[in-house]
């Protein structure tokens, strides 16, 4: 069981990547475009404004980036860091536990990003589609760590 399980741990962290990617995308689009129940008020937040909107931007481009698995790593670093500026700056001052201050929604996509800066974007990237095919030493861990799933 754990050989299949180490099998399939790449294709399971590039859906946990896409999901993760998908539902940040969507709070940026409800954000900036009024979508999906929008934002606070049901509307969009206006262009500009400190520091909503720039998170909006971030929420949006880099859950699309992480979602396709595009320059991974880097965007889901920035997008671990606006989580946790997002954290600290708005509900840490309100109560010390996520918990008690709704920073729980924060905190998770500012450690679930965080775990991708350190993993990687797992299968499905198409990042892999444009590095050449990779370095040697990648195709050697990704020969090592994940060969083909048989069914």
């Amino acid at each position: 069981m754990q050989t299949r399980l180490n099998q399939a741990q790449p294709y399971a962290l590039g859906l946990f990547r896409i999901v993760i990617g998908l539902f940040f995308t969507c709070h940026g689009a409800a954000s900036l475009f009024g979508v999906l129940g929008g934002a606070m008020n049901g509307d969009s937040i206006p262009a500009g404004t400190w520091p909503g909107w720039y998170a909006a931007v971030i929420q949006f481009i880099g859950g699309i980036l992480v979602m396709l698995g595009l320059g991974t790593r880097i965007a889901a670093l920035i997008c671990s860091g606006s989580m946790a500026y997002a954290y600290f700056k708005v509900h840490q001052p309100e109560a010390l536990f996520p918990l008690q201050n709704g920073g729980e929604p924060s905190a998770v996509f500012c450690w679930a990003f965080l775990l991708l800066v350190f993993t990687g974007p797992g299968a499905l990237a198409l990042d892999r589609l444009f590095s050449r095919g990779g370095t040697e030493r990648e195709k050697e861990r990704e020969s090592e760590q994940a060969p083909p799933v048989t069914v």
